[in-house]
C-alpha cells in the first residue's frame, strides 16, 4: 500500500461504482486494525505519526467510497471527468424544468400528505439517477455522462434535504 494509491487500490477493490458495502466495511475495519496508531506505540512517536497519516488516509477513502454520490464523483474524476460542481452547474433543460416543478410543488405543498408524496417522487428519481450513474460508469465507461449524473444527484440530494426540513416543520 502507498499513501498516494487511489481509494479503490488502497481497499483492494476493482474501480467500479457498484460495490459490496459489507465487503467495503470489512476491509475498512481490517485496514484500520493494520494502521491504528496504538499498534505502533512501542515504536516511538515517528511511527505513530506515520500510522496516524495512514489511519486518516484510510478513513477519508472509506468515507468517499461508502457514499454512492461521492464514490461516483471520485470514480468519474479518476476517469478524467471531474464533477467540478462549484463551477460547472450546466444542466439539461428537462432537468432544470423538473427542478422548477418540484420547487413549485414544495412551495405549494400544504400538509404532510403532499410533502410525503413529493418526497416519494423525488426519492424515485434519485434512485433512477443512481442506476444511470452506475450504468455510465460500469457499463458504458462514460465518465463525462457520469459526472453529469453526479451533478444532477447533488441537486436532487439538496432538494431532498429541503423536503425533509419541511416535513420536520410539519411535525413540530
Amino acid at each position: 500500500m502507498k499513501l498516494d494509491d487511489d481509494d479503490f487500490t488502497l481497499f483492494g477493490l476493482p474501480p467500479r461504482f457498484a460495490l459490496d458495502r459489507s465487503g467495503l466495511d470489512a476491509r475498512w475495519r481490517s485496514l484500520q486494525a493494520e494502521v491504528h496508531p496504538d499498534r505502533f506505540a512501542s515504536e516511538g512517536a515517528a511511527a505513530q505519526r506515520v500510522a496516524m497519516q495512514w489511519a486518516v488516509r484510510v478513513n477519508e477513502a472509506y468515507q468517499r467510497l461508502k457514499n454512492p454520490l461521492t464514490r461516483g464523483a471520485y470514480l468519474a474524476g479518476l476517469r478524467g471527468a471531474r464533477v467540478d460542481a462549484e463551477r460547472n452547474t450546466a444542466m439539461p433543460l428537462d432537468f432544470l424544468q423538473q427542478q422548477m416543478a418540484w420547487r413549485e410543488a414544495l412551495d405549494d405543498a400544504s400538509g404532510l400528505r403532499a410533502l410525503e408524496s413529493l418526497e416519494q417522487e423525488v426519492d424515485a428519481q434519485y434512485r433512477q439517477r443512481l442506476q444511470a450513474l452506475e450504468r455510465a460508469l460500469d457499463v458504458q465507461a462514460d465518465a463525462a455522462d457520469a459526472a453529469q449524473h453526479v451533478r444532477a444527484l447533488m441537486f436532487i440530494e439538496r432538494f431532498r434535504e429541503d423536503i425533509g426540513r419541511r416535513i420536520e416543520q410539519n411535525h413540530a
